[in-house]
């Protein structure tokens, strides 16, 4: 794991969009294609507000996140919304879109199809995660029904999850998935969020989910 500390947020966002850009124009270079994975939630919306601007071909670059909640897009709950008005406009409206919510009654229903279309643009160019301070890392969460199998070095590509607590199924990228990333990159904020990293490094996978994905990784942090 490397660490790297900024003054502050907007320093952050700034220099990690500028870094994402140029690792995506470098895979571009001798790739036909970059899949660029990205978390969800609020976090990271400064850093898609400088990144959508960046110099690079983005109808060679397709766009997923890491996992999603199970409502329609059009939901306030829905992480494709934040991801459309955030990342998805200037330059990077011309980015493809790959969708992690289809309609079904449940995600059960549709991995197959959602797997088909994800599986041939695999392993993931730059990778771009987010962490709760509950050690959790895409939807792989302490306690949830399917956590074993997320974090299993033979998993699928997509798992159904239900945490604790959540509203709503979700669906998620395993951390075999994840750890094949070519360039992985975590962002978190503020000292509670650094102080469960420290801890995470100290517990099992199943105790700390983000601790399944640390090797390799780059974690951008500020207070």
């Amino acid at each position: 794991m490397n660490l790297i500390e900024y003054a502050d947020d907007e320093m952050l966002a700034i220099d990690l969009a500028n870094h994402l850009a140029g690792e995506l124009k470098a895979t571009l270079d001798h790739e036909e294609r970059a899949l660029f994975v990205v978390p969800g939630g609020s976090s990271p919306g400064p850093i898609f507000d400088d990144l959508c601007d960046a110099e690079l071909d983005w109808s060679r670059v397709d766009v997923m996140l890491s996992d999603e909640r199970w409502v329609p897009e059009v939901h306030v709950r829905s992480n494709t919304r934040m991801i459309r008005e955030r990342l998805l406009v200037g330059k990077a409206a011309k980015a493809n879109y790959l969708p992690l919510y289809a309609k079904a009654e449940a995600p059960e229903a549709v991995l197959a199809e959602l797997e088909a279309y994800i599986i041939p643009r695999l392993p993931i160019s730059v990778l771009l995660l987010g962490m709760g301070e509950d050690m959790h890392t895409a939807s792989i969460f302490p306690g949830a029904d399917n956590l074993d199998t997320a974090l299993d070095k033979r998993a699928p590509v997509l798992v159904p999850m239900r945490a604790p607590g959540a509203p709503e199924p979700r669906v998620t990228l395993t951390a075999r998935v994840l750890n094949d990333a070519m360039s992985k990159h975590l962002v978190i904020t503020g000292s509670s969020k650094r102080a469960a990293l420290d801890r995470a490094q100290t517990l099992p996978a199943r105790d700390a989910p983000v601790r399944a994905v640390l090797d390799d990784m780059n974690v951008h942090w500020c207070k």
